[in-house]
């Protein structure tokens, strides 16, 4: 707890067993584990009784009949890879004879185990380090791509590792348990030193956490750490140069955005300023020794194009920089200070890690997960990508068929309406995952500027304030889908948006699928002072979208259901909001 008026009372009678449940635990449960333990095998009925405590979500607490029964077939169960965490939920944890066996007899006859598992493992939940450390073990199989992946939330989990030593004082906690270092922040270390793109970003997220008071030590630590055996690799002194540079860079950009936000000129004449000081000599940032940037870690940029960069006109000024990469392409960001970036750069990892689930069968829905990094707890760099609002577009071209005639006409085809066929797909596509996507992780606040369609057809959503069904507008919608939208699929009839619904409904079963996954990484963020996360139920909010109380036939209804009706109140909001901006500009 932060509030230092706040004292914390103990009191010695909470954890302690019920004396009766305890003794009926002890008789019920047989600690042995000879040849009738480990030959046991249930029968059918109970066969399905354990199924359907395997499929169980990672929130759901066991029963004590639930309990005794996986502990009662818990060799049989070692062969099984979604046993395992409900095995360790099922362990009497002060019990010292059941934590032997757990740990010493059962966890190292498990089977491997899938990525969603271990990293619910590596959760707050865990306080024994030699569980913790199989699933490090696990983690190893993963290679580098799937690891960044998970990285935001791996680095999260070295709290967790701080944790349970801390816990070593704790009488409360038996003896029984093993709390040595897990080896998570050796493994990070040693994958990123191995991998300059991994490393770049761990590097970063280590940064971010840096700056928490409560665990500023112990990320220093894991940092300096990584320094360290960075500077003895192989060009490791180089990487360590590189890194320096992109701190140095950060901290220029960071100071000429305090600058802009703090004047009172008007939006060109900050434009202006910032063109002079990025064109200056001095100052380094028109000319500079290749530098990877710390966004993307795989760019290598070589300069800032003075004359294309402009300050976006809003309350916080965020800077739009061009950068002149090595191979001579651009790479446009967009430089915040004075915003809290942490929470879009979880759903943009989300949205990445949902991607790739659906490309993995075979489902490409053509979303623009752009690039988000948060170099501190109030400043960030996000990726631009070339695109209009849908509310500039209305307001421009009437439609965003209109729109993307504009750009890609083609009158040869027949029912894209004068638009190329492939730019119609990947729009109707487009449409169909972020509506999927966004719905998974109750994305809020939608409105007609913070929905974006790139001449090419690629749409998509920006700011990412509200999260996990919070909202300002009363009545949100669950499903986001505007008129707009439609209108451009020649409306709810037509052939396009069939596919629409189509694309749809296979998006989300495939990634109801992969609920466990997203809901132990959302989980993993609990104390990474995410506002929509901190203090809330993250598990009941995601779960209640994924509906996994339900076959994938009756959610797909559920699904359809919700996607057709209508909210008229969302169309009043859009226009309220239009207004709004309207006076503001």
């Amino acid at each position: 707890m932060s509030d230092p008026h706040l004292w914390i009372v103990i009191d010695p009678d909470v954890s302690r067993e019920n004396p009766v449940e305890d003794k009926n635990r002890r008789l019920v449960r047989s600690h042995r584990s000879g040849p009738l333990d480990r030959d046991l095998k249930p029968n059918a009925k109970i066969r399905d009784e354990l199924g359907e405590i395997l499929n169980y979500p990672p929130s759901q607490v066991l029963t004590t009949e639930e309990k005794d029964l996986i502990w009662k077939f818990r060799f049989y169960l070692t062969r099984d890879k979604r046993g395992l965490t409900k095995f360790l939920k099922s362990v009497a944890w002060r019990d010292p004879s059941e934590v032997k066996q757990a740990v010493e007899v059962l966890l190292p006859m498990w089977t491997d185990i899938e990525t969603d598992d271990a990293l619910e493992l590596l959760g707050p939940g865990t306080v024994d380090s030699r569980v913790r450390n199989f699933a490090v073990k696990q983690l190893k199989r993963a290679d580098d791509d799937e690891l960044l992946l998970y990285l935001l939330q791996l680095v999260q989990a070295l709290k967790f590792e701080s944790a349970t030593n801390d816990h070593r004082t704790s009488r409360s906690i038996i003896s029984a348990i093993s709390y040595e270092d897990s080896g998570l922040a050796d493994f990070l270390i040693e994958r990123s030193v191995a991998n300059p793109i991994l490393g770049n970003r761990f590097h970063w997220y280590l940064m971010v956490e840096v700056q928490d008071k409560m665990m500023s030590k112990m990320y220093g630590r894991v940092d300096f750490r990584f320094m360290t055996r960075l500077v003895e690799s192989e060009n490791g002194q180089t990487r360590r140069d590189l890194l320096r540079r992109q701190g140095e860079l950060l901290q220029i950009l960071s100071t000429k955005a305090k600058e802009l936000r703090a004047s009172k000129d008007s939006r060109p004449k900050k434009i202006d300023k910032l063109r002079a000081f990025l064109s200056d000599p001095k100052n380094g940032l028109n000319s500079m020794p290749p530098l990877p940037l710390p966004i993307n870690a795989r760019v290598e940029v070589t300069s800032i194009i003075a004359e294309k960069c402009s300050v976006f006109k809003s309350n916080l000024f965020p800077m739009l920089l061009y950068f002149q990469s090595s191979d001579g392409s651009e790479y446009p960001v967009i430089f915040k200070n004075g915003d809290d970036m942490r929470q879009d750069q979880l759903v943009i990892q989300l949205f990445t890690l949902m991607d790739r689930l659906l490309r993995k069968e075979n489902l490409d829905l053509k979303l623009s997960p752009y690039d988000v990094l948060a170099t501190g707890p109030l400043e960030g760099m996000v990726q631009y990508i070339s695109s209009k609002t849908i509310a500039s577009i209305v307001s421009e071209h009437t439609t965003l068929l209109n729109y993307l005639r504009s750009h890609h006409p083609d009158e040869g085809s027949v029912g894209t309406f004068g638009v190329e066929p492939g730019v119609l797909d990947t729009f109707v596509r487009s449409c169909a995952g972020y509506c999927v996507v966004t719905y998974l992780l109750g994305v809020g606040d939608r409105h007609l500027d913070n929905l974006l369609l790139a001449p090419d057809g690629h749409f998509f959503h920006v700011d990412f304030g509200y999260i996990l069904g919070r909202d300002p507008k009363p009545f949100p919608p669950p499903v986001k889908v505007c008129n707009e939208m439609v209108d451009a699929m020649g409306g709810t009839t037509s052939t396009h948006y069939a596919r629409f619904k189509h694309f749809c409904f296979t998006a989300f079963s495939i990634l109801r699928k992969s609920a466990n996954l997203i809901l132990n990484l959302v989980s993993l963020m609990v104390d990474a002072d995410i506002p929509d996360i901190k203090h809330r139920d993250v598990h009941e909010q995601l779960q209640d979208k994924f509906r996994l109380d339900l076959t994938e036939e009756e959610a797909i209804k559920h699904f359809e259901t919700l996607l057709n009706e209508t909210s008229y109140i969302a169309v009043v909001w859009d226009r309220i909001h239009d207004f709004a901006q309207y006076w503001r500009s």
